[in-house]
């Protein structure tokens, strides 16, 4: 930079480092460079949150741009313009002159423009004999052309600032749509759930977001939320999959039996074609079997009254408990997942391995799940297995206590309580 073009203010306004670094900043300016004035505008209007300027002052600037007879901003002494007040306050919709004068001086702090005093303040220019301006004193808008670059860099951080608080808004109110509605299904579908909690959970990171959250704001909302929205996902994942496992446990597929119920090829073993025939009369109801199934001592046990009822076909019942089960047929808990059973599924599964063990078809399975229940029917396989000594056909009792329970003839309770009394350990909790 030229010493000789460093211009001081008029008056009593002081010259301050600022001033003179924009003016080292103007006179670096590639002779060659060029900028279309409006273009360049546009980007400080998008730029405005870095360089610090208002609404009201980018006003100001498109009035004095307005001033420049060209089109594009190039390199050269006719980058000063020297608009009046009165005329830039017309441009500028009739802006009060001392508010113009103060977005003036904001211009000029945020090193957009500079002044360029003549000797007594005024604005104006200095032409030669062919009308050309010479010198001009006012308002030089070099800074904008030197800064150009910088300028279009800031508008890009903020263009991408935006698009990343954009995005970011989208996923909070997908979040949090998401949240609101799976906490309802989990409600609906597991009553035992603390939806309550999740609920209170949801609402305390969401409760002190303002209106217009900064890029920072939504995404600490937004750490919370994923961490909760997964927390519930987990918990519906889980219903799904033991709904899964108890459908696969108690029905292992849809297994197609032959259209022919004498078939010998579907009869358990033990039961063959002249056994099965005499299962039915000629009136169709059912009668007793001629081979014996299952010991008289067991039989006797077991034996069921017209009162003591089963369930409809396909209501699973829990009248007892897991664990009563387990002290009546304490073999079954052998096949369990691990060798253990704490729950109801782990009974199903077990029953599912036993099953194969005892050559009790698939059918004769599904069709007690169906009657019975899933868990009703692999309670009566654990008593089964128990029992399995004195039953000749595992798969041909199964199938008659299921037309049993259809005439509603059986029930499971007289069949836990007598193997419970078969104990000697259980004989109090029998009675």
């Amino acid at each position: 930079m030229e010493r000789g073009n460093v211009t001081t203010p008029f008056g009593r306004r002081a010259m301050t480092l600022g001033m003179f670094a924009s003016q080292v900043v103007a006179s670096e300016i590639d002779s060659h460079q060029s900028i279309d004035k409006w273009k360049l505008f546009r980007t400080v209007c998008e730029a405005k949150a870095i360089v610090g300027v208002s609404d009201r002052a980018l006003a100001v600037l498109n009035a004095l741009l307005s001033f420049y007879p060209k089109l594009e901003l190039t390199c050269g002494k006719g980058l000063v313009v020297f608009p009046s007040n009165n005329q830039l306050a017309l441009r500028t919709h009739g802006m009060a002159g001392t508010t113009l004068r103060r977005h003036l001086a904001a211009l000029v702090e945020a090193g957009l423009i500079l002044r360029k005093d003549s000797p007594n303040g005024k604005r104006y220019a200095r032409r030669d004999t062919k009308g050309s301006i010479g010198d001009a004193f006012g308002f030089d808008l070099s800074p904008l052309l030197a800064r150009a670059r910088e300028l279009q860099t800031a508008a890009a951080d903020v263009a991408l600032a935006r698009q990343e608080t954009q995005l970011a808004r989208e996923r909070l109110s997908l979040c949090r749509r998401d949240l609101f509605k799976l906490i309802e299904v989990l409600r609906e579908t597991d009553p035992a759930s603390d939806c309550d909690s999740l609920q209170q959970r949801y609402l305390l990171a969401v409760e002190h977001l303002p209106r217009k959250p900064a890029l920072a704001e939504i995404e600490h909302v937004l750490s919370q939320l994923d961490l909760l929205r997964a927390e519930v996902l987990n918990q519906l994942e889980k219903l799904i999959n033991l709904q899964k496992l108890a459908t696969n446990d108690s029905q292992n597929g849809c297994h197609i039996q032959s259209s022919d119920p004498d078939s010998s090829t579907e009869s358990e073993r033990g039961l063959g074609h002249e056994t099965q025939a005499g299962l039915r009369s000629n009136s169709g109801d059912s009668v007793l079997i001629e081979e014996p199934l299952i010991s008289d001592t067991l039989a006797t046990d077991l034996r069921v009254s017209p009162r003591q009822m089963a369930t409809e076909p396909g209501q699973s019942t829990q009248a007892f408990p897991l664990s009563t089960v387990l002290k009546a047929c304490p073999d079954i808990v052998d096949y369990g997942p691990g060798g253990e059973i704490r729950s109801w599924r782990d009974l199903m599964t077990a029953a599912v391995v036993v099953r194969s063990m005892l050559n009790v078809s698939q059918g004769a399975h599904d069709e007690a799940c169906r009657v019975l229940g899933p868990e009703t029917a692999a309670a009566v396989l654990a008593c089964i297995l128990q029992r399995s000594a004195h039953i000749t056909s595992a798969g041909g009792y199964l199938r008659d206590l299921t037309r049993r329970s259809l005439r509603k003839e059986f029930a499971i309770g007289p069949m836990i309580m007598a193997l419970l009394r078969s104990h000697p350990g259980n004989v109090s909790l029998a009675s």
